[in-house]
């Protein structure tokens, strides 16, 4: 995912960066993996408009995103288009698990279609690939991490947010998050 930045010839444009799309598919995505986002537009549960000057914009899809993986263990999985989605600054990845099911991921950078991902504490640290942090080498760059073991990813899940394993024991992994914080996670 790169940044396409512009020449000033206006004040609005100089300094403006916007993502270049390049290597997102086309295609429209999965009907079984999204739902309609409601908008709220500033409005609370009586209709109320509780914050002013919310609405608008174009209708979104929400996808469904697997944070988890835990159910396709050693199962591996073919990505099969890399895609946008309007409701994050990440790409998303439409994997082809084996067994014929798809579902969404985030979408390292580096994952492009074709390649082959799997789940498990068998796999190899490869770019795709979700393991538990107890077989992750120290230094790595790591996303989507879980707090909890099964929990599902909560820790550096937007566009370009990469932590690293700062250290490791039996019980605990000590994670240099995004932020500069060093934050302990169960391993």
């Amino acid at each position: 995912m790169g940044l396409k930045s512009y020449k000033p010839r206006s004040a609005s444009l100089r300094f403006t960066t916007l993502s270049d799309f390049e290597g997102v598919s086309k295609k429209r995505p999965e009907r079984k993996l999204r739902k309609i986002k409601k908008s709220k537009a500033g409005r609370n549960a009586h209709g109320r408009i509780t914050v002013r000057h919310r609405g608008g914009g174009h209708k979104k899809f929400l996808r469904a995103v697997d944070f988890r993986r835990h159910d396709k263990l050693d199962i591996p999985a073919k990505v099969q288009a890399i895609e946008y989605d309007p409701n994050r600054s990440a790409r998303l990845a439409l994997l082809a698990y084996a067994d014929g099911e798809k579902r969404y991921i985030l979408a390292p950078n580096g994952l492009v279609p074709g390649m082959t991902v799997v789940a498990g504490a068998k796999a190899e640290p490869e770019t795709g690939n979700a393991l538990p942090l107890s077989v992750i080498p120290p230094g790595m760059p790591i996303h989507a991490i879980e707090l909890v073991p099964g929990g599902g990813a909560k820790l550096a899940r937007s566009a370009g947010m990469v932590a690293r394993i700062a250290a490791r024991d039996d019980v605990y992994a000590q994670i240099r998050l995004p932020s500069g914080e060093i934050r302990k996670v169960a391993v």
